[in-house]
């Protein structure tokens, strides 16, 4: 009985060693967790404080902002004034929602004194009125003035779950500026500004489309999930301590 007794032992030994082994490993891994998620919170407080600032801001002429994304690559939601004429031939569609309506925001050319065009999203239409005849009087003609936000170009789709774009179709689920360019039917040549800008809500004549649909209130839950992995490793580490103290009262 003495012999079965110490072989027993024996073999829980390296057992609880290797149940320690695999418990300090995802303690290791809830900890990191944790201190990754510290520095996305850091990363998305200054990220809210720069939109703050950029939206309250004066609108800024579309040289300069051109300037501005040349030298840093980044102006998304600075606001930008700029004229032009709208190409309406050439709108592009990027499925949306809006107040709970499923339709899509319109992303119009705007042909500039220059030569050039830049793609305006000016706003949201119902799903039902995606065809243009349907809204008319929103397809104003001449010099127009548009004020908004400048927005960034994606670089590539950015996200796997997100359908391909249906360019046959005029329904786009990413904003791929190029392709939506290419599809436009703009003049052969023609020199593409390389950000996009979303009107303000300043009406259209008719009501649609509908626009300042951007969305800036973007959510910042990095502080709960911080909490929840230093939780979890809390936990464990409480399990593993009592784990370790528990052949010693046996003895």
């Amino acid at each position: 009985m003495i012999e079965a007794s110490v072989g027993a032992g024996g073999r829980s030994r390296p057992r609880t060693a290797l149940l320690l082994g695999l418990g300090l490993v995802l303690l290791a891994v809830l900890l990191a967790l944790g201190t990754w998620q510290v520095q996305r919170l850091h990363w998305k407080e200054g990220l809210l404080q720069t939109i703050d600032q950029r939206t309250h801001s004066a609108p800024q002429p579309l040289a300069v902002v051109e300037r501005e994304f040349a030298s840093t690559g980044d102006v998304d939601y600075t606001p930008v004034t700029v004229s032009g004429t709208l190409l309406h031939s050439g709108e592009r569609h990027f499925y949306a929602t809006w107040e709970g309506e499923a339709g899509f925001n319109v992303y119009t050319p705007l042909a500039l004194e220059d030569g050039r065009f830049v793609l305006i999203n000016r706003g949201f239409v119902p799903y039902d009125l995606k065809d243009a005849a349907k809204r008319a009087k929103g397809q104003v003609t001449g010099e127009v003035t548009v004020t908004g936000l400048a927005r960034n170009p994606l670089p590539a789709k950015p996200s796997m779950m997100l359908p391909d774009n249906d360019v046959a179709k005029n329904i786009f689920y990413w904003k791929d500026r190029d392709a939506m360019a290419a599809s436009a039917g703009l003049p052969a040549g023609a020199t593409l500004v390389p950000i996009f800008i979303d009107a303000d809500k300043t009406p259209n004549p008719g009501g649609l489309p509908v626009g300042g649909v951007t969305i800036i209130d973007l959510p910042n839950s990095h502080l709960q999930y911080a909490m929840t992995w230093y939780g979890l490793a809390a936990a464990l580490a409480a399990v593993l301590i009592l784990r370790l103290r528990r052949p010693a009262k046996e003895e």
